[in-house]
């Protein structure tokens, strides 16, 4: 049974970090409207911290300026619907992902760029071009970095390796 996003909300209160509620990580416009209970089970919610502490790093490094999760936590239920298209083994689902703006700072370019330049133990940056993809893996921190390509109508095609 489908439970409302009022009762996702009520479950989801809290801060995760100082300036990271695990709101903001679940949050979602396709959830709420398709009815998707996107509320993330405790062992999730334990990595969605790592990413949220992974996260403040990053704020730091932008100059303390804030940042808008744009995607995070999605429930495989979530992940899999037409409108997200999320791959079926997406960090996103295990909590490790952050999709995410910092309008103050810059272009989802310059920030990836100032992340990749910087100390920060990422495993995976990717420039999307509208917003920029970080993964915080619980095991490793590769520091891979991405740059989406599009086709002429949009959408992305593939990843090219490095940060264009």
């Amino acid at each position: 049974m489908k439970k409302t996003h009022a009762a996702t909300r009520r479950k989801t209160d809290g801060k995760l970090t100082l300036h990271f509620a695990l709101a903001e990580f679940v949050a979602s416009g396709t959830a709420l409207k398709e009815g998707i209970d996107n509320t993330p089970p405790k062992r999730i919610v334990k990595s969605l911290s790592r990413t949220a502490a992974g996260l403040e790093e990053v704020r730091a490094h932008l100059g303390g300026k804030p940042i808008t999760i744009t995607s995070g936590y999605r429930c495989p239920e979530l992940n899999s619907h037409p409108m997200i298209g999320g791959r079926r083994r997406s960090g996103h689902t295990l909590g490790e992902c952050a999709d995410f703006l910092c309008p103050a700072f810059g272009s989802p370019t310059e920030i990836a760029r100032a992340i990749a330049e910087s100390d920060i133990p990422f495993d995976k940056l990717i420039d999307e071009r509208r917003w920029v993809h970080i993964r915080f893996h619980q095991e490793r921190a590769r520091g891979l970095r991405f740059t989406a390509l599009f086709n002429e109508k949009g959408q992305v095609i593939d990843y090219q390796e490095g940060l264009g």
